[in-house]
């Protein structure tokens, strides 16, 4: 179905994406782990997930690291047994998937899709600009916020009772794992996505 995500989406192929942070501040406090979830159409036309990936990240030289973000995503930076890696070894590491993925649907640039997405946008974009990251495969200012969306299609824009209103499983106990939030948030934005296909067909009709 490499030809419907092309056309579906105007070129672009979204990317679900989910990052852990030492702070608010892309611009002083690390960014501690990433994950990304690609999404392809299946022989029946809905959207679903495909392959996932997550990095640990050690924190730049010299970033912030806020006592409160740490103890809200759980995450020890020090923690001898973390196989985190740099920042520009892992967004390496999940650019080059993305990449060879542009090529398998024919898309001719990645866009984001995250929860309250311009947060992880700015995040990335900061690592992008401190590791020196030429091929940046997203679109650096165009995202699919999946807050905006799912105040559009269930009334709800936290991330927990979205999934609820969707009938989506959420564990408060695995939230603010990269890998975990990045899968929930793309099992709602597919679900968005799948439910307004009556109206996206109509469309191009």
């Amino acid at each position: 179905m490499s030809s419907q995500m092309k056309n579906r989406f105007r070129g672009f192929m979204p990317v679900v994406v989910d990052l852990e942070t030492g702070g608010f501040n892309s611009a002083t406090d690390a960014l501690l782990e990433i994950a990304a979830v690609l999404l392809d159409f299946d022989d029946a036309g809905n959207l679903q997930m495909i392959d996932r990936q997550r990095c640990h990240v050690q924190p730049f030289p010299g970033a912030n690291l806020e006592p409160a973000s740490l103890a809200v995503n759980g995450i020890d930076p020090n923690h001898p047994l973390r196989p985190a890696i740099s920042e520009g070894d892992a967004l390496q590491r999940i650019f080059r998937d993305i990449r060879t993925q542009l090529k398998v649907v024919d898309c001719k640039r990645a866009i984001m899709v995250a929860h309250n997405a311009h947060f992880d946008l700015g995040f990335l974009n900061a690592a992008i600009t401190r590791t020196g990251i030429k091929r940046n495969p997203f679109h650096p200012f165009s995202v699919f916020d999946t807050a905006t969306l799912g105040g559009i299609a269930y009334g709800q824009t936290v991330l927990a009772r979205a999934t609820a209103a969707a009938g989506i499983d959420f564990n408060a106990e695995e939230a603010h794992s990269a890998l975990y939030d990045a899968e929930k948030t793309a099992e709602l934005f597919c679900g968005i996505v799948n439910n307004f296909r009556p109206i996206y067909e109509a469309s191009v009709k």
